[in-house]
């Protein structure tokens, strides 16, 4: 493993705008990487790609194997807690989750997921909440078994962010907004076709209730217009599409 110091060097070098000493210094990074099985070397890692937006620490994060894919998801669970970092971090754990790793099943269990369902409970940001949603429906596809747990936060974030857009918050630029609906209505189709029998139990509680009725009619209705009836919907059950 390389000492502390020769980290340092190292990347210093990373981002060289020599293609040949980017090369080899991200092989030594992953020579490192496979003899080191702790987690220092990955937190340095996440915390220059924080700070300089490296594409070439990126590269390095999103092609991890076991068992730093643990320290990785520690390390961002850690800067999702805060808030100058979660918009970066959540950036990040995007562009891990779209290349699909190998570990994405432990998402399930990781303790970032509690920690992302928190973030788009409780955020006001709508950059973050618009980041966060997107990298949820990625993820749920890799952890269908977590809506045993997690099936009531799902619907929750829902019912949260389709009432913003109804309400429009005044401080918010307008395009924010067209990106938060967008990616509320991405939202509404993962949670329809993975667990229709639940999610439209779930419209139905919660949109008859009185005050949330503006948001059915101006925001989830519409919604709805754009998809055909589910065949779980007839097949199915509330039970079953949660063990199937």
């Amino acid at each position: 493993m390389a000492q502390q110091a020769n980290v340092g060097e190292l990347l210093a070098m990373l981002d060289s705008p020599m293609l040949g000493v980017r090369d080899d210094v991200t092989a030594v990074f992953k020579e490192n990487l496979n003899s080191d099985r702790g987690p220092m070397l990955v937190n340095t890692l996440v915390d220059y790609y924080l700070e300089t937006s490296s594409q070439p620490a990126l590269h390095i994060l999103t092609t991890l194997q076991e068992p730093h894919d643990k320290h990785l998801l520690d390390r961002i669970n850690e800067y999702v807690g805060k808030a100058a970092t979660r918009l970066s971090i959540l950036s990040l754990l995007g562009h891990v989750i779209r290349l699909q790793p190998s570990w994405k099943h432990k998402l399930s269990q990781a303790p970032l997921l509690p920690s992302l369902l928190k973030c788009l409970k409780m955020d006001t940001d709508v950059v973050v909440l618009t980041t966060g949603v997107l990298v949820l429906i990625t993820m749920l596809p890799m952890i269908p078994q977590s809506g045993k747990q997690h099936l009531l936060d799902f619907f929750d974030i829902f019912g949260r962010l389709s009432s913003w857009c109804l309400k429009k918050p005044g401080h918010v630029a307008e395009v924010y907004l067209v990106h938060l609906h967008a990616s509320v209505y991405a939202l509404f189709h993962r949670l329809y076709g993975m667990y229709p029998c639940n999610f439209v139990s779930f419209l139905r509680s919660h949109y008859s209730m009185k005050e949330n009725l503006e948001t059915f009619e101006e925001v989830v209705k519409p919604m709805m217009e754009h998809v055909r009836i589910h065949p779980e919907l007839v097949t199915g059950s509330k039970d079953h599409e949660l063990d199937p």
